[in-house]
């Protein structure tokens, strides 16, 4: 076997409190796809981030063609050919594309002694229009940031990288904002880059994703390498299980629907963001009693605007919100959730924790005023912690102490506390947005197995995710959100990857083609 292009040899990372890499050894060779698997948290950003030179490891040694070397920041790596494209891009919207690319590798007419002006933008635009040829990544250089899709910004994270000199790409978490067309098309360039000699190493939580596309999986838990496999010597569930360390359901068991009145009628909705420009235009749905409804879109489509005018987040600009019969279209949002709707918001860190307040207080942030947590309007305090206690055991919470602050769980771990919080209710209508973004596949086996129990006892749920596995395996019905708009809407068994897809790419369907709601 030829010499490693990267070789980790007993990395360690620490953090206060945290060991989030443990003795890690990892190598890439040359010409190949490594795919870094692991649950939320096992460590797999913190590694490639060693490599990139953002974190400075506390032991180990790294190599680079058999010569080891040593990263302090990212402009080492980069001298050393090692590119990394993050999970959230490092461009400046209000910036062309040639200007990212120059923004700290400038190129100048001359000596880089005179204004801005000496700037050789021309040149650049070139060497960019060339490598976008080169590579199959069109972009245009004069295009302002802002006006590309999230796939045409990935395109140029990646040029940025080819750009300046990468011949080892990490690619963090690629997929997690693209549509499946999206995700085909940064494969084909994956490959095409492998066959130019470069080498990739491609870290996800998506397992479908690392069969298809990866030569060699390596498997993080708790920091540590677990084992290392290839493609065709494994499969979905034996990943899962390296994974989490135990057995996994990963195909979501559920029976049929029995769709009862609606909860929940939106008739015409219209929303804006906080720069007054129209994100949810005249967007109609109903959610039924016992039926989950879900919303399929890219992000940045208005389904964060959309769920925080349902629950009295943002306000409406026009249209009607009816819950359980009751208009909600201006309500606040306490006067929703004491109507029976349960939130599990996008942002869990903004809108669904206090970070620094204990656990057992967190579990209560919906009912504190309420017996049996309150009494003459004075808190509780032994109904409070009875209360935590119930719900960490019931909803399997690892947490050291019900006095812990939700700021020190793991993700996962803060997103069962939300959902123990929020479905310990007495609820009618559960809006859940992003539930299981950025988890490991135990917490989201754990958190859909919640999902399909509330619709099985009557709740009508609205789930919105930009992940097609997760709509398609929970939804009895499924809409898509494109530009703020709704353009269809189906029955889930009559929906493919590819036909949301399309639609999820702003590709309309023929009217005959969509289903009525």
């Amino acid at each position: 076997m030829s010499e490693p292009v990267l070789r980790l040899v007993g990395i360690s990372k620490r953090f206060p409190g945290v060991l989030a890499n443990d003795q890690v050894d990892f190598e890439l060779a040359p010409g190949e796809i490594h795919a870094l698997l692991g649950e939320n948290g096992a460590g797999k950003t913190t590694l490639m981030n060693v490599v990139y030179g953002l974190y400075e490891q506390d032991e180990g040694q790294i190599f680079i063609n058999g010569e080891e070397v040593e990263i302090h920041d990212p402009n080492d790596a980069l001298a050393r050919g090692i590119g990394m494209v993050h999970q959230h891009f490092m461009l400046v919207p209000v910036m062309t594309v040639t200007e990212n690319m120059m923004l700290g590798h400038e190129t100048t007419h001359g000596p880089r002694l005179g204004p801005l002006s000496d700037l050789d933008q021309e040149r650049v635009a070139e060497e960019i229009k060339a490598l976008g040829v080169q590579h199959g990544l069109p972009i245009d250089p004069e295009a302002y940031v802002q006006d590309l899709s999230v796939g045409e910004q990935q395109r140029v994270e990646i040029v940025k990288a080819l750009y300046r000199g990468a011949e080892v790409l990490i690619l963090d978490e690629p997929t997690a904002v693209l549509t499946p067309q999206e995700a085909e098309d940064l494969f084909a360039v994956m490959r095409s880059l492998i066959a130019e000699g470069k080498s990739i190493i491609f870290i996800t939580h998506k397992l479908k994703e690392v069969l298809a596309i990866a030569d060699r999986i390596t498997v993080l838990r708790d920091g540590k390498v677990v084992g290392t496999a290839e493609p065709a010597q494994t499969s979905e569930e034996e990943l899962a299980t390296m994974m989490v360390g135990r057995e996994v359901i990963l195909q979501v068991e559920k029976g049929p629907a029995e769709p009862g009145e609606a909860v929940l009628e939106v008739q015409n909705l219209n929303v804006q963001n906080l720069r007054e420009q129209s994100v949810v235009r005249g967007v109609s749905f109903s959610v039924r009693a016992g039926e989950i409804l879900g919303i399929a879109g890219v992000q940045g489509n208005g389904q964060a605007e959309l769920v925080e005018a349902l629950t009295g987040l943002a306000p409406v600009e026009g249209g009607h919100v009816f819950m359980n019969g009751q208009e909600t279209t201006h309500l606040r949002p306490r006067a929703i959730t004491e109507m029976g709707v349960a939130h599990v918001p996008e942002d869990r860190h903004r809108h669904g924790l206090v970070l620094t307040y204990p656990l057992d207080e967190n579990l209560v942030l919906q009912t504190y005023y309420l017996p049996p947590f309150a009494k003459r309007s004075f808190l509780q305090p032994k109904e409070v912690r009875e209360n935590a206690k119930r719900l960490i055991q019931e909803y399997d919470i690892r947490t050291p102490s019900i006095g812990t602050h939700a700021s020190s769980l793991s993700g996962g771990n803060q997103q069962k506390v939300i959902v123990a919080r929020e479905l310990s209710r007495d609820i009618r209508l559960l809006i859940a947005n992003q539930p299981t973004r950025g988890l490991d596949v135990g917490s989201i086996e754990f958190i859909h197995t919640r999902i399909i129990e509330e619709r099985d006892e009557g709740v009508g749920v609205l789930l919105v995710s930009s992940e097609l596995d997760e709509i398609l395996s929970l939804s009895d019905r499924i809409a898509v959100l494109y530009a703020g708009e709704i353009l269809a809407v189906m029955p889930a068994r009559e929906a493919t990857k590819e036909r949301l897809g399309l639609l999820m790419a702003g590709v309309r369907e023929a009217p005959n083609s969509i289903a009525a709601d």
